[in-house]
């Protein structure tokens, strides 16, 4: 079963990279890095690796995940941070609006209130790749805006 859930996990990513490849744009903002709302946990996160795909193939990223604040992190979290992706730690932005206004792909990585709303109010022709379904109501979804497996 673990083996299924990996090469799931691995399956979804080549799809994520591949969506945002067809949108033919280079800037890309990432709503969520932990792999689950609730934590500030990076390890396993299949995040980190579309993150380091989307990086491997040139394109400039910018990340916002309001649970994961360096200053907070500890023990093998921040070992792994540290060690393993340190490229990545220094995508991450404070502010959601650092993200959302200068990208022109956003990807929604984890579900989340907040990011349901700044989503559902984007009016800046950004291409929304959804991973979650953060936005089920197709009313609120804005223009532009793909799901991915749901």
């Amino acid at each position: 079963m673990l083996n299924s859930l990996l090469t799931s996990n691995r399956l979804q990513v080549e799809r994520a990279v591949d969506q945002v490849r067809r949108t033919g744009k280079n800037k890309i903002g990432v709503l969520g890095l932990s792999f689950k709302a609730g934590t500030d946990d990076l390890r396993e996160s299949p995040i980190v690796t579309l993150i380091e795909n989307l990086i491997g193939k040139g394109y400039s990223i910018s990340i916002y995940d309001e649970e994961v604040s360096l200053a907070r992190i500890h023990g093998a979290n921040k070992r792994y941070i540290e060690h393993s992706i340190p490229h990545i730690s220094s995508l991450l932005k404070e502010r959601i609006e650092d993200v959302l206004q200068k990208s022109e792909v956003i990807v929604v990585a984890k579900k989340n209130k907040f990011f349901e709303k700044s989503v559902a109010g984007l009016n800046h022709g950004s291409v929304v790749i959804d991973l979650v379904r953060v936005l089920a109501d197709r009313e609120r979804q804005p223009a532009n805006y793909e799901g991915i497996c749901w």
